[in-house]
């Protein structure tokens, strides 16, 4: 190359970088919104409190219900004492009394954390986009992903939801790049991310059977069909690696099962108490490595079986269980434009119209076996459930724009499309994790769905808010979230439903509509009268007069 050609190519390669990293910098824009304008959300306190136990004291015993992946990582930059979570344990729940400094600074922090998740998932999003596809089918998925509610929501919360869906893509994107060359260097990377997958979250387990199953007849450019020529050696080492990595997140404790005459003792590295229930068997002792993920995944399947309270479509259920539960909210809360370019690419996959790679195919029976324990399982709590599907969606919708690439009038279409799906989404910034489709009125979202879809007690601030400028203003408040609003200056006085209150009355949208309530429609009273706004999409707010409030 000469010198004076020298510019010419550097200026190219820039502008090459130029749109993905115009498109990153505005979805890290809108991430940083979400954490200004959000109040901690009802589960972060807790993997944040558990985090910091974790580190501090090397206790995974309370609240053992997710694997310590997350809380880990958010909660390395509060490590030092002065950050506390007070949480006092209730019967069917729990309450966060005090959080010290104070609850914004504390998650900007851990939420942070989180983000740079979130922006990994982006790179590596556009990375397989580009190497599937095209650069410019790359850019076109980057620019879906940035402004996806979903993907903005959920990764600038201190939840595990982020960490399982960037380690569910990025293991089946290691799977495919492992398939093509399948040296020991790329076998031990596989089961490392194997591993961090097991740690994000419980509901991976699936996933790393799949991953190994994969892994045993992949060669470069086919499947060996003969199991004597699979690929035990690299499958097992790569297994052996990941079993590592889970042992080392629980900081390479060993639970302690003893049977005898009739009883299991489990003991646990920190805990203050040990487990005991009556079994049948003889007589044995064994030593568990990281037993207490062995326990809290036992403790998932018996709460599965259970159960869990939820809404849908107007109505309540004390255990959950409906099928058409998460089909319903991918319809609802995902963006239409994206949700219909990613069947539209499976359509022309599937008629053949488009050339799919294998490598696609090989990784979309990962979100095909999500979607199908989504149905058959009985937590219906929210679309985060299902998250781990919707970077493999955008890829499809990325295939899209391979097919059209070449018609001039299909890119257009397509440039319109994304920037009428950032529009869409930014309908309801900064407050995505309560975005629904244009097809849904934001007045009436909490008639279809509640909890974490559209309230997940994030509107603190929004509330905060509201009362400074309303000074004179006694609130009567009925919150669904865990933190105690006195811990963002917010007074009030408690709202319990009854009709003997008058004045302002703010309610939760989770709480109008009944969801973990022992009467459910304890609230509905309230919907007589027209809500005078709506804070953040989740706090409804009244105005109750002395004759309305009689009984």
């Amino acid at each position: 190359m000469s010198l004076t050609s020298a510019p010419k190519a550097l200026s190219a390669e820039s502008v090459r970088w130029l749109v993905p990293a115009l498109l990153a910098v505005l979805y890290l824009a809108q991430c940083t919104w979400f954490i200004r304008t959000q109040s901690l959300t009802y589960d972060e306190p807790v993997h944040i409190a558990e985090g910091l136990n974790a580190w501090r004291y090397g206790r995974f015993e309370q609240y053992n219900d997710h694997p310590p992946l997350a809380r880990l990582w958010c909660t390395l930059p509060l490590i030092d004492q002065k950050w506390q979570v007070e949480i006092q344990q209730l019967p069917d729940s729990f309450r966060v009394n005090r959080v010290a400094p104070d609850p914004v600074s504390l998650a900007w922090r851990a939420r942070a954390m989180n983000v740079l998740l979130g922006l990994a998932l982006a790179w590596l999003v556009w990375r397989a986009a580009d190497r599937l596809f095209s650069r410019t089918a790359a850019n076109f998925a980057l620019a879906l992903f940035a402004f996806s509610p979903a993907l903005i929501a959920h990764f600038p919360i201190a939840t595990t939801d982020g960490a399982a869906t960037l380690f569910v893509f990025s293991t089946t994107w290691a799977l495919v790049r492992w398939r093509r060359e399948p040296t020991w260097q790329k076998t031990l990377g596989l089961g490392l991310l194997l591993g961090l997958m097991l740690l994000a979250k419980f509901s991976t387990a699936p996933m790393f059977v799949l991953a190994v199953l994969w892994m045993l007849p992949l060669a470069p450019d086919k499947v060996i069909l003969s199991p004597t020529r699979w690929n035990w050696g690299k499958t097992a080492a790569a297994m052996l690696l990941a079993f590592v990595m889970v042992w080392a997140g629980y900081f390479f404790h060993v639970a302690h099962l003893t049977v005898r005459d009739g009883t299991l003792t489990a003991t646990f590295p920190n805990w203050n108490q040990s487990i005991v229930k009556p079994v049948r068997g003889s007589n044995y002792s064994v030593l568990v490595p990281a037993g207490e993920y062995v326990e809290g995944f036992r403790e998932l399947v018996r709460h599965n079986r259970q159960g869990q309270p939820a809404f849908f479509l107007g109505e309540v259920s004390s255990h959950g269980g409906w099928k058409l539960y998460y089909p319903v909210v991918i319809l609802l809360k995902w963006p239409t434009i994206v949700l219909g370019l990613a069947l539209t690419g499976l359509a022309l996959a599937l008629r053949r119209k488009l050339g799919i790679p294998t490598d696609l195919w090989i990784m979309a029976s990962f979100p095909a076996l999500y979607l199908a324990m989504a149905i058959f399982a009985r937590f219906n709590l929210g679309e985060r459930h299902v998250l781990p599907m919707y970077p493999f969606a955008i890829l499809f919708a990325a295939a899209v724009w391979e097919w059209a690439r070449h018609k001039r009038a299909g890119v257009a279409l397509l440039i319109l499309l994304a920037v009428l799906n950032a529009a869409d989404a930014l309908r309801y910034a900064p407050g995505y994790l309560s975005y629904f489709t244009p097809f849904v009125r934001p007045a009436e979202s909490y008639r279809l769905l509640t909890d974490s879809n559209l309230d997940w007690g994030q509107g603190l601030l929004a509330l905060r808010d509201y009362q400074l400028k309303h000074p004179g203003e006694r609130i009567s408040l009925s919150y669904f979230g865990s933190v105690d609003p006195q811990a963002y200056g917010i007074q009030s006085d408690f709202f319990g439903g009854h009709k003997h209150v008058s004045g302002t009355v703010i309610v939760s949208a989770t709480n109008l509509s009944g969801q973990y309530l022992a009467e459910p429609e304890r609230y509905r009273w309230l919907l007589e009268q027209k809500p005078v706004t709506i804070l953040d999409h989740s706090l409804y707010v009244f105005r109750v007069s002395e004759s309305s409030s009689q009984p």
